[in-house]
């Protein structure tokens, strides 16, 4: 590219190179498009440079160290010298699953022969937008273009963020060095894992929700298990808590995100949003504008990377003219706490405000032969199904592994399987798969490896 005020025709440009956009611009491509992707950073966006995988690095990191001091090994028999962590290593192995997934996104990005930008992007109107990086300013003149912007962390007028004292989550994983106290502010599974990454490395921290519960939407019987392993790690769970009560520093704040859209100039492009600044789209992910698409945060909804990899997909699929939208009947959420919990569909008190007469079904961790094997016996499995037809309405595990065995469930309601379809499956033993099928035929009575009332 040159400077200056050159106009560029394109097929299908992409504003924003997270999870949505560069699995828009991949797909797109894939479909025969002339796609180019605009970003002023690297490609993955927050979820991979600076959220969703650093802190899953981290948390399994504390997790090894955690799982592997002298006690607990020595109850297996194995005998070691003192486990010891150093932060500043951590922070350079995250570093390292960082920089080699990215390096996969740009190889797939180049290799699906994607123009990559780097830069801003705003409009002038409802076909053109302006880039300002790295080659000074630039116009395209789009066919189609996707939004895929992402969102920023949310201010809170009481407490704004200094990077120091007050901290976003992304700011809390960027720490040169660990405090010896920390609070955490949030009732989302962000600040659950932090809370879990820094009270396992010995942090005190203080967890404040202000909800009644830690986690939004979460059965409260499987909760009080996570909150017991909170417990466990001797973090400090409040509920009930107003923002501007905690006078703790430094304090993480983690209550959800605000749509990167302010310097869009979406007015110029005749585009509605919501009060928030949430792009307003249909199930295609089309905008009111239809030739103009918006994907994953920046649209409202929950922030999930799974969300908008798929909502990326369909965008990609629609302006390529498949008859496609955006409607999972379910989406799994999983926090990776000690123990971690995992849940998809409704719980049994949501299923039945939805208007369901109930069947629920549990089976303890601790009865299962894998778990057990594992050096593990804290969790549970809970399923929730119609007791009209018996189909799966919704599960919630606590325990091992929880977050891989989450998706066997979210198959299982994608596909309306009811509970005699999931007992009459084989599943390998022993194994932690095993938990869903007991699970069930605890829901229909028959429960084999645990007794029952009667």
């Amino acid at each position: 590219m040159v400077v200056g005020d050159v106009t560029t025709a394109v097929d299908v440009l992409v504003l924003g190179a997270g999870p949505g956009g560069y699995v828009a611009a991949i797909r797109a491509a894939q479909l025969g498009h002339h796609v180019t992707l605009v970003d002023q950073g690297p490609p993955g966006g927050t979820c991979l440079n600076r959220g969703c995988i650093p802190l899953k690095a981290l948390l399994s990191s504390s997790e090894r160290y955690y799982n592997n001091r002298q006690e607990e090994l020595a109850a297996m028999g194995i005998m070691t010298e003192a486990v010891r962590f150093d932060w500043p290593k951590m922070q350079v192995w995250k570093q390292s699953v960082v920089d080699r997934l990215a390096d996969g996104v740009r190889r797939l990005v180049a290799g699906n022969h994607i123009d990559y930008v780097y830069g801003t992007g705003w409009f002038i109107n409802a076909q053109e937008v302006r880039v300002e990086g790295e080659h000074g300013s630039h116009r395209f003149k789009f066919d189609h273009c996707i939004l895929a912007v992402g969102a920023d962390a949310a201010s809170n007028p009481h407490l704004p963020y200094d990077g120091e004292r007050v901290l976003t989550p992304e700011q809390a994983l960027l720490l040169p060095e660990l405090p010896e106290t920390l609070s955490i502010i949030g009732d989302d599974y962000i600040a659950l894992e932090l809370a879990t990454l820094f009270g396992r490395l010995g942090v005190k921290v203080k967890l404040f929700s202000p909800g009644e519960q830690i986690l939004t939407g979460g059965d409260p019987t499987a909760l009080r298990l996570v909150q017991a392993g909170l417990r466990k790690l001797g973090i400090v769970a409040v509920t009930k808590t107003t923002i501007e009560s905690v006078i703790d520093r430094p304090v993480v704040i983690s209550q959800g995100v605000s749509p990167h859209t302010a310097g869009l100039h979406l007015d110029a492009a005749g585009l509605t949003t919501s009060s928030n600044g949430d792009i307003a789209v249909n199930a295609m992910q089309q905008s009111t504008i239809p030739h103009i698409l918006a994907v994953g945060d920046c649209t409202g909804g929950r922030a999930l990377a799974s969300i908008a990899m798929k909502q990326g997909k369909v965008a990609a699929e629609v302006l390529s003219g498949q008859r496609v939208q955006f409607a999972p009947l379910v989406t799994p959420l999983v926090v990776h706490t000690t123990p971690e919990i995992a849940m998809v569909g409704y719980s049994a008190d949501e299923a039945t405000q939805a208007g369901y007469t109930v069947v629920a079904g549990r089976f303890p961790l601790a009865a299962n032969g894998r778990a057990l094997t594992l050096g593990s016996d804290n969790g549970i499995m809970q399923v929730v199904a119609n007791a009209d037809d018996g189909v799966l309405l919704g599960a919630t595990i606590v325990g091992l592994r929880a977050g891989d065995l989450i998706g066997q469930a979210a198959l299982a309601i994608e596909m309306g399987a009811t509970l005699t379809d999931l007992a009459e499956i084989l599943y390998a033993h022993p194994g932690l798969s095993e938990m869903l099928l007991e699970g069930v035929e605890s829901a229909l009575g028959r429960a084999v490896h645990m007794l029952t009332k009667g």
